[in-house]
């Protein structure tokens, strides 16, 4: 069994190894969201930003990508990327079925977020959002490069998402 990724923020545009195929693919039950605060890579403890996650709903699906990794590099990559997206225990590490776009359906390994954890923020207004993300920055930079990188990739992806461009508009307009 080939070892597949699903990227719906980040890892769309920086996703740590080389997948040995990138295809377009459909999560059902989830959608991306900024409702986790960021309060290592894009924020502080003191000025939490926000980062995308995976917020169950019933109906809502997510379309990204799916990453596939190199059998050799699969050890590796699972290692990186636990030390990556599971810093601070918001994210749940779950295999979950994904539709790809040329039809095929696989299982990739997918961090979604845990609506228990003090990190999440769900429900939270763009507004809002916008004003912690204009504001922020962590260890890998400002929380404004995240949106940007994300919205632009998407784009790119032809997968252009309505809050996220919406919010890049808003953060650049607080930004000057």
């Amino acid at each position: 069994m080939t070892m597949w990724v699903f990227g719906y923020g980040s890892l769309l545009w920086n996703p740590g190894f080389k997948p040995r195929e990138q295809v377009i693919a459909t999560l059902p039950g989830y959608h991306r969201s900024f409702c986790m605060r960021s309060i290592h890579h894009r924020g502080t403890d003191e000025k939490p930003g926000l980062v995308l996650a995976l917020d169950e709903a019933e109906g809502a699906h997510c379309t990204g990508v799916a990453l596939s990794v190199h059998e050799p590099e699969e050890a590796q990559v699972l290692e990186y990327l636990r030390e990556r997206e599971l810093i601070s225990s918001a994210y749940v590490e779950k295999v979950l079925p994904l539709a790809l776009s040329d039809g095929r359906k696989v299982e990739a390994v997918t961090y979604v977020i845990d609506a228990e954890h003090d990190q999440y923020c769900g429900g939270m207004p763009l507004e809002e959002q916008a004003q912690m993300i204009a504001h922020a920055v962590g260890g890998r930079g400002p929380n404004t490069e995240y949106l940007y990188n994300t919205t632009s990739h998407l784009r790119e992806l032809g997968l252009e998402d309505e809050d996220l461009e919406w919010l890049a508009q808003r953060v650049r307009q607080i930004v000057g």
